[in-house]
């Protein structure tokens, strides 16, 4: 069977656009339901937690009771808020740790930039191999020595080729072909 023969539906095309218009009409009617039950539980946690207040007819000395009445219970409420969040901020955190281990196990975890490290050439040393290192490590003892003689012999060498207008005219045309010829077959 191929991948472009696909089976078709059982289902008509008016039959499925009336089954999603269905579908949405549904979810549409729990939003508003799970709205209007927020909102119910709101007013009576609100009706719990929080009498109606009755100030007429109370003296000083029971207003002033009532005050360190709702002093405390704001008390008890900041403490519970204070409580909630913290756990809010763990729990993030703990979602936070399971995510990086998550990803860790998936092997799509993307890897930092790194930074430029300036290391010496002892200090690695001493990092990869540890207390077997000794000493330090001399690079240029490993370079190649130049003789101060072979400068000289360069120096020389430039100094016979001197202006090369005037060598260009020497050589220029068949003698000067035959004169390059020459020299170089002679200093074989």
């Amino acid at each position: 069977m191929n991948l472009r023969d696909k089976p078709k539906s059982k289902i008509s095309a008016s039959r499925k656009l009336s089954l999603k218009m269905l579908l949405l009409q549904r979810a549409c009617d729990d939003l508003e339901k799970e709205t209007q039950d927020r909102e119910e539980e709101k007013v009576r946690y609100l009706g719990e937690k929080l009498p109606p207040l009755q100030l007429s007819g109370l003296s000083l000395e029971e207003l002033q009771n009532l005050c360190k009445q709702l002093h405390s219970k704001i008390d008890i409420t900041d403490e519970e808020r204070y409580d909630c969040e913290s756990k809010v901020s763990k729990h993030n955190k703990d979602i936070h740790e399971l995510k990086l281990k998550v990803q860790d196990l998936g092997g799509k975890f993307k890897k930092p930039a790194l930074r430029k490290v300036r290391v010496s050439a002892d200090e690695m040393m001493r990092a990869l191999l540890g207390s077997k290192h000794k000493g330090s490590m001399d690079l240029r003892a490993n370079l190649k020595s130049v003789k101060k003689e072979d400068v000289k012999q360069d120096k020389v060498l430039t100094s016979e080729v001197g202006d090369w207008r005037k060598n260009v005219e020497a050589m220029s045309g068949m003698e000067g072909r035959k004169k390059m010829f020459d020299t170089a077959g002679g200093a074989q």
